[in-house]
């Protein structure tokens, strides 16, 4: 079954996460939109140029109003983030265009997506200015640090990282936490892992975190790698696999966990971010996982403030 998509936002992310969408082919019609007229256009002609070479769909511009009626909304509107900048000193700025979306699509029938940073806090942001139920705003979170995670195991032990399974919750951001605890290679405990040395795992926490820092201090943006992390999320949305993925939503009470937006394993379908599932974690990753939340609490109330 083919849907229609909306994006808004379309720079260097929204464009990544157009081309990565119509790959999956889940798009019978894509809207685009931006703050500037003219970009969105030029972007949904060159999408259109490519028609060849993906699954049929009809790409064109779209005002943020005729999108309440799409399937799902991403939404990447927004600046991105500057060389030693944290995701969270983007909030002000940010948050005011999120809540001027959000109003926007208060009558919206389907799934926003969150993209612009910083996720968590803006997701939270979008759910109060749109007054959608919680299941129905996703932020992707930490699905890219879960990526990046799978990405450097599987350099660091020579395997696909299609047979890396380990996930990063929380924040999307620097209080994110890994869970090597029940991080798994194939079935085998990482930690059981031949040759494993546990004193690689701060290493590789510290390259995870810091991956958009580098790629902004060498390029500007990170762009290509949530494109196909959105298009996944959609995809697997759409067509309502139900898929477990390390999605950001307002938390309702798992792990005790209230008024906040942050990630954790959460079952994925047609209807959104479902059933959030409290995964096995040792002493040290809870402790961890409660102080992001009490991260991205601060954040929202210094905002509120």
């Amino acid at each position: 079954m083919k849907h229609r998509i909306g994006i808004i936002g379309t720079g260097w992310v929204g464009s990544s996460v157009a081309i990565a969408t119509l790959h999956t082919g889940v798009a019978q019609e894509l809207l685009l939109s931006d703050a500037r007229a003219s970009v969105a256009e030029g972007e949904a002609m060159d999408l259109a140029h490519g028609a060849s070479f993906y699954p049929t769909a009809n790409v064109r511009t779209a005002s943020i109003e005729e999108m309440v009626d799409a399937d799902a909304v991403v939404v990447t509107a927004g600046r991105g983030g500057k060389p030693n900048e944290s995701r969270l000193d983007l909030l002000r700025d940010n948050a005011r265009i999120i809540q001027d979306i959000g109003k926007r699509l208060a009558k919206c029938r389907g799934i926003i997506v969150m993209v612009t940073n910083p996720v968590d806090v803006l997701t939270g942001v979008m759910t109060a200015a749109s007054g959608l139920p919680p299941a129905r705003v996703i932020g992707t979170g930490t699905m890219l640090d879960t990526a990046r995670l799978r990405q450097v195991l599987g350099r660091t032990l020579h395997v696909d990282p299609h047979s890396v399974h380990g996930q990063v919750i929380g924040e999307h951001g620097d209080s994110e936490v890994v869970l090597w605890s029940e991080a798994r290679i194939g079935g085998v405990a990482l930690r059981n892992w031949p040759s494993w040395d546990r004193a690689r795992e701060p290493v590789i926490v510290e390259e995870v975190r810091t991956a958009a820092y580098e790629i902004i201090k060498r390029k500007g943006a990170t762009n290509h790698a949530i494109g196909l992390v959105t298009g996944d999320l959609l995809r697997c949305m759409l067509r309502g696999e139900r898929r477990v993925l390390t999605v950001s939503r307002m938390q309702e009470g798992e792990f005790g966990l209230r008024d906040v937006a942050l990630s954790l394993p959460t079952v994925v379908g047609a209807e959104g971010a479902v059933q959030v599932l409290e995964p096995e974690m040792d002493a040290d990753e809870r402790a961890r996982l409660l102080h992001s939340a009490d991260v991205l609490r601060k954040a929202a109330s210094a905002l509120a403030g």
